[in-house]
């Protein structure tokens, strides 16, 4: 029998939180899904902590890869072979709250088949939340071009209705680019306003490096969604503007 819903989680160098994400997966209210755990050729003991923690649930796979191939290249191994009517992803440092999937089953059959949730941000360690990140109640293809205010850890898709998509095998923005795939499909993604996750903000994250999110910012409009030059400036400048507002006012 297939599972409801295939979880897709993208693995490297994660031994230090690994076991708060897999506690998370296992503490959800709903228990009918199947977990696919990809590790990326990780140089630390992640997977002898996966299989240490996981070996007793048979819903959780772990897949290795001979070698680091980056994560879309790990997600889009997992997504070739998820079974679930639905799917959805968490990174391996990430948390749900417990009711996670369950208030996204209540939702997704009120949609054209693609939800996210709003989540709180928090300090590596997880003592102290920086923030929350409220997601709009609807955001189409363009929104998302203004800003990606969908987070990888709480994406959750009806692929029976909307298909497999892959994500683009670039180093970075690569969930956003299966985003806007899957918004190319339907008018809009419903946003869950309450908090149903929590998002570690790492201190070596590449993401904390401004000049670099300017650079790969960039490379997305013009490379993956292919843009003109004049629309790429156009939502280039409205992206910088979220940006500065968001950690500037």
């Amino acid at each position: 029998m297939k599972p409801l819903i295939s979880i897709v989680t993208a693995c490297f160098n994660a031994t230090q939180y690994i076991e708060e994400t897999i506690n998370a997966v296992k503490n959800q209210t709903i228990t009918d899904w199947e977990w696919l755990i990809v590790d990326d050729c990780s140089a630390d003991d992640s997977v002898q902590k996966i299989r240490k923690l996981t070996i007793d649930d048979p819903r959780i796979k772990l897949i290795q890869l001979s070698k680091n191939r980056g994560p879309a290249k790990a997600r889009n191994t997992a997504i070739q072979l998820v079974q679930g009517k639905y799917m959805t992803f968490i990174d391996a440092d990430d948390v749900w709250f417990p009711n996670f999937l369950a208030e996204n089953l209540k939702q997704i059959e009120q949609t054209e088949g693609f939800l996210c949730a709003s989540y709180e941000m928090y300090n590596e360690p997880l003592t102290f939340k920086v923030g929350v990140l409220i997601v709009p109640k609807k955001a189409n293809y363009s929104d998302i071009l203004k800003t990606n205010s969908i987070g990888s850890l709480t994406a959750f898709i009806d692929i029976d209705k909307l298909g497999k998509e892959y994500m683009p095998e670039v180093q970075y923005r690569q969930d956003m680019g299966l985003w806007l795939k899957y918004l190319q499909k339907i008018n809009y993604v419903v946003g869950i306003q309450p908090c149903l996750a929590i998002y570690r903000l790492r201190e070596n994250s590449h993401s904390r490096s401004k000049i670099n999110l300017l650079k790969h910012q960039w490379f997305f409009y013009r490379e993956v969604a292919q843009l003109s030059l004049i629309k790429s400036v156009y939502y280039f400048s409205i992206w910088v503007f979220y940006g500065l507002r968001k950690y500037y006012f």
